[in-house]
């Protein structure tokens, strides 16, 4: 979405809250750029009065570049990934992280340094009472070759494990890629940590948003 079309979708979300029988609620997902962050107050949250904002923490800075998270293999980029989305979860403009586990993607051995790493966002999470997202749209994608054996990009078990023992504020959400999967991969994500013994939030609850 471009911000030309920011307009249009505050008019399509404000027809849907007049027609639908449950809350419906106005936001974005957006990454994090220390440059962008007034911007996103004042203009998304502040002018288009956007009710919540989501960290989809995809992309972070290499080399003058960006480079994306799910497409890194290499163990010694993870950690500038995950301080500079520590950096985004700190400037308090977002509701929740999504698919914090994204960055284990690309990872085929998760060892102590990827473990170590996971700790970090989870604690940090934890400091600033942030909920993580298990993302249900992962579940229908394809899946990869870990050292374990198969398994899916995201969500990532050993990640997820680890949350729940840090007594993490888990929430269970899909991305709306392909809108018709939206109410089955949250099913999908609260089945998936249900597999695992994972207790999650309400996610309305948790965001603080009423359910009617």
């Amino acid at each position: 979405m471009s911000a030309a079309d920011i307009p249009l979708y505050k008019r399509l979300v404000e027809e849907a809250k007049k027609e639908a029988d449950f809350p419906v609620y106005f936001g974005f997902e957006c990454e994090w750029s220390p440059r962008h962050r007034s911007w996103f107050k004042d203009e998304l949250l502040g002018r288009y009065g956007a009710d919540y904002l989501v960290f989809g923490s995809h992309w972070f800075p290499l080399n003058g570049e960006f480079k994306y998270i799910a497409s890194v293999t290499e163990k010694r980029l993870l950690r500038t990934y995950i301080d500079f989305t520590i950096e985004g979860m700190k400037s308090g403009i977002y509701k929740f992280l999504a698919h914090p586990d994204l960055f284990l993607s690309g990872i085929h051995s998760i060892d102590a340094d990827c473990l170590a790493c996971a700790d970090a966002l989870i604690d940090a999470a934890n400091d600033l009472g942030m909920p993580l997202e298990i993302n249900g749209y992962g579940l229908i994608k394809s899946k990869v070759q870990r050292d374990y054996g198969e398994d899916y990009q995201y969500p990532v078990a050993a990640f997820w494990k680890r949350a729940a023992q840090k007594d993490a504020r888990i929430i269970c959400n899909a991305d709306a890629h392909q809108i018709e999967q939206v109410l089955a991969g949250v099913q999908n994500g609260i089945e998936y940590a249900e597999e695992l013994g994972i207790s999650v939030l309400d996610a309305a609850e948790a965001l603080g948003f009423a359910h009617a």
